[in-house]
């Protein structure tokens, strides 16, 4: 088979070629929402790599879309990639969890089962007690992976679902959601952690 003749081809310029634009803008979008993501996050040596991927698919698919000023089924198939490419790359970031959230819990009920039930499933905890509109209430602060969030919702649904709360992005934290039953086991940071709390 004769390619040259093939990449000259009808066949190769109005099917082959959008397909490809389609799918190259579906890959650089999905990175690049997952750069942006991961620079909210603070991921600084994580985001440059990605942006790396990102603008050199970037430049092989706008390079080809040049190449065919003059046909509109390349331009539909690159604005249909960049649309597809933000949906998937959510998606992909939803799978993926990552970062830290703080998970903030307010209850005018007592707060002991809740807290007994956080802390035993390994997740640290902080109260604070408070006043709202109906009266006084408790607020419970937990600090956990993202992709641990569902287990906790469903922790607090199941020792106090009438309870109230919200879950926001970390950016950084020093010490961040080490489950409780893990803090006795031995890491190689425990030096540096040491000789840094002795300064």
């Amino acid at each position: 088979m004769d390619f040259s003749n093939f990449f000259e081809s009808n066949t190769f310029t109005f099917l082959v070629l959008p397909i490809l634009i389609f799918f190259s803008r579906i890959f650089d979008v999905t990175i690049g929402t997952l750069r942006i993501i991961y620079v909210s996050r603070g991921m600084r040596y994580v985001a440059p790599l990605l942006g790396f991927f990102e603008v050199l698919i970037w430049l092989l698919a706008i390079t080809q879309i040049m190449q065919h000023l003059t046909s509109p089924i390349h331009y539909l198939a690159y604005a249909a990639g960049f649309a597809s490419g933000n949906y998937v790359g959510m998606l992909v970031e939803e799978k993926l969890s990552v970062g830290t959230s703080l998970i903030r819990i307010i209850t005018r009920k007592d707060t002991k089962k809740l807290i007994h039930c956080l802390t035993t499933a390994g997740y640290r905890t902080t109260k604070h007690e408070a006043h709202g509109q109906h009266g006084p209430v408790n607020i419970i602060f937990t600090i956990v992976p993202r992709k641990e969030s569902k287990k906790v919702l469903d922790t607090i649904k199941d020792c106090n679902p009438t309870s109230f709360y919200t879950i926001e992005d970390i950016k950084y934290a020093n010490d961040p959601y080490t489950p409780l039953e893990q803090n006795t086991k031995k890491s190689f940071l425990d030096p540096l952690r040491r000789l840094r709390k002795s300064k």
